[in-house]
């Protein structure tokens, strides 16, 4: 594992790890402004609404191949 992790050959970070990360630079960002403030609030705000989507689809996607994995059992008898 950690000569993939040196060498580049592990796999890519999921959605879920990219949108973690965001969310842990926006917790540690010290707004200098009330403007600033409302910005990082609404970033956080878009952030959790991406999550929310990306579950979806994620749902989504899961349902489609258990019907397609379906479909072709199907196909073979």
């Amino acid at each position: 594992m950690t000569r993939e992790f040196l060498v580049g050959e592990g796999r890519a970070p999921s959605m879920a790890s990219y949108i973690q990360s965001v969310a842990e630079v926006l917790q540690t960002i010290k707004p200098r402004s009330r403007m600033d403030e409302r910005r990082i609030e609404v970033a956080t705000a878009n952030l959790k609404e991406v999550n929310r989507h990306m579950k979806r689809l994620n749902e989504r996607v899961n349902m489609l191949e258990e019907q397609v994995k379906i479909l072709e059992e199907n196909k073979v008898e």
